[in-house]
């Protein structure tokens, strides 16, 4: 199975997982001419930008680099403008979160909340 298949797939699981959750899903794949934010919820005060790593052979240390400071400010700059173009969520929270899919040694799905901040 090719990377973005398996990622489209875990993306998907990661949206069903965010439903249980009670998470109400705003927008998928959201894209920019500079990024693109996996999953954008909502849930209560929040507005959650949610980035989607399927690992199934993965570690910690692959996260820390697939998740690295250019990663982390691009996502951050694609959900500034998503909040530009939908004023709607201007008087929500903003937290950036991460789900891990099939990482060994971890829940098969793996919820970090607030995995990153501006």
């Amino acid at each position: 199975m090719n990377t973005k298949i398996k990622g489209n797939e875990g993306e998907s699981r990661a949206v069903d997982f965010l439903k249980s959750k009670g998470f109400l899903i705003i927008e998928r794949n959201w894209r920019t001419k500079g990024g693109e934010v996996d999953i954008i919820v909502q849930k209560g005060e929040y507005l959650v930008f949610v980035e989607v790593k399927t690992l199934p052979n993965g570690t910690l240390d692959m996260i820390q680099r697939e998740l690295n400071y250019q990663k982390q400010q691009r996502i951050i700059k694609t959900s500034k403008r998503f909040l530009l173009k939908h004023r709607q969520y201007s008087n929500s929270y903003i937290r950036f979160d991460v789900i891990v899919m099939d990482m060994p040694g971890f829940d098969e799905v793996y919820h970090i909340e607030n995995a990153f901040t501006e």
